[in-house]
C-alpha cells in the first residue's frame, strides 16, 4: 500500500509508468533476489523492511545475493514496528494479560509472513523473556496467516501497523502492543512493550528503498530526492500516518548509517532469542 502511494507521486511527476510488483515469500528473499539481479539503470528499486533485509542477511548462510554489496541504500520513506495481534474475541487485551493466558494455556501458535522476518524475531524474544511456550508458523505473507487467525488456526500473530490499524478498525483484530520505540500517531492508544514492561522490543522496522548496486549516482540522487520531496507532502504524511507509519524520508548517508548501527543490535537479539531458520 504504502509503494503504491508513491508510485503514484512518481508517476505524475515523472510522467512514466510505475508498476509495484509484490513479490512475497521467504521473508523477501525474492523480492529481493530479483532486483539485486535487475539493471542497475533506475528503472527497478525495491521497497522493503530493512529489518528484514538485515535478518535475512544474519540467518541465511546462503543468500543468492549479497545484502550489501548488490544493494545501493536510496531512503527510508517511514518507520513504525510489527504489532502483536489477536482475535477481537481472544480474553486478553494487553501483553501482561497474554503472558498470564499463554502460561496457562501453553504451545500456543502464532502467525508471521516469513521466518526470519522481524515479527519472528520479535516472537521468539517474547518467548525467551517470558518463558512461555509458542510456536512459530511461517507464511508467505501476512495476510495468509490473518486469515488463519480468524478461522481460528493460529492463536495470535504479527501484523504491519497498516493491517493491524484496518483489521481493528473492523472489528476482527485487538492489538495489544508495538514492537517499536515510540508508539504511532494512527494507533496512539496501542502501548509500547517496553511500555507494559517489556524491555528490548524498541528495535524501528523501516520501510526502505534500495536500488541495484552500480547504479548510476545521478540516478540514485534523483530517485533520493523525489522520494523525499514526496515523504514532505502533507498527503503523503496523511497517508503514511494512517497506515500507522511515522514519516521519515532521509537521504542515503542516513540511510546507511541507520543499517550500520542496526546490524549489530539485531544479531544480538537474534543471538538472544535463538532464532533459527528451522
Amino acid at each position: 500500500a504504502i509503494a503504491r502511494v508513491y508510485a503514484d507521486k512518481l508517476q505524475q511527476r515523472w510522467g512514466q509508468s510505475i508498476i509495484v510488483d509484490a513479490k512475497p515469500g521467504a521473508s523477501g528473499i525474492i523480492a529481493a533476489d530479483a532486483v539485486a539481479k535487475a539493471a542497475p539503470d533506475g528503472h527497478t528499486v525495491m521497497v522493503t523492511l530493512p529489518l528484514t533485509h538485515i535478518n535475512n542477511a544474519i540467518l541465511q548462510p546462503k543468500l543468492p545475493y549479497d545484502p550489501v554489496k548488490d544493494f545501493e541504500p536510496i531512503s527510508q520513506l517511514a518507520l513504525g514496528g510489527p504489532m502483536l495481534v489477536a482475535r477481537a474475541d481472544a480474553p486478553y487485551s494487553n501483553l501482561q494479560e497474554f503472558v498470564v493466558f499463554a502460561k496457562q494455556k501453553k504451545n500456543l501458535t502464532y502467525g508471521t509472513w516469513g521466518s526470519g522476518s522481524a515479527a519472528h524475531l520479535m516472537g521468539e524474544l517474547l518467548k525467551r523473556q517470558t518463558g512461555v511456550a509458542l510456536i512459530h508458523v511461517p507464511y508467505k505473507a501476512e495476510a495468509a496467516a490473518h486469515n488463519d487467525l480468524f478461522g481460528g488456526q493460529l492463536d495470535f500473530a504479527w501484523a504491519n501497523p497498516a493491517t493491524a490499524r484496518a483489521q481493528a478498525q473492523g472489528g476482527r483484530m485487538k492489538v495489544l502492543g508495538i514492537a517499536s520505540s515510540a508508539r504511532v500517531s494512527a494507533l496512539p492508544d496501542v502501548k509500547t512493550f517496553a511500555e507494559q514492561g517489556f524491555a528490548g522490543f524498541d528495535l524501528d522496522s523501516w520501510i526502505g528503498v534500495y536500488a541495484p548496486a552500480k547504479t548510476p549516482a545521478p540516478v540514485l540522487q534523483k530517485w533520493n530526492e523525489a522520494l523525499r520531496e514526496i515523504t514532505r507532502m502533507p498527503e503523503v504524511r496523511e497517508k503514511l500516518a494512517g497506515f500507522g507509519f511515522e514519516p521519515l524520508g532521509n537521504t542515503a548517508a542516513q540511510f546507511k548509517a541507520s543499517y550500520a548501527a542496526d546490524y549489530p543490535r539485531v544479531a544480538e537479539l537474534i543471538k538472544a532469542a535463538g532464532v533459527t531458520l528451522d
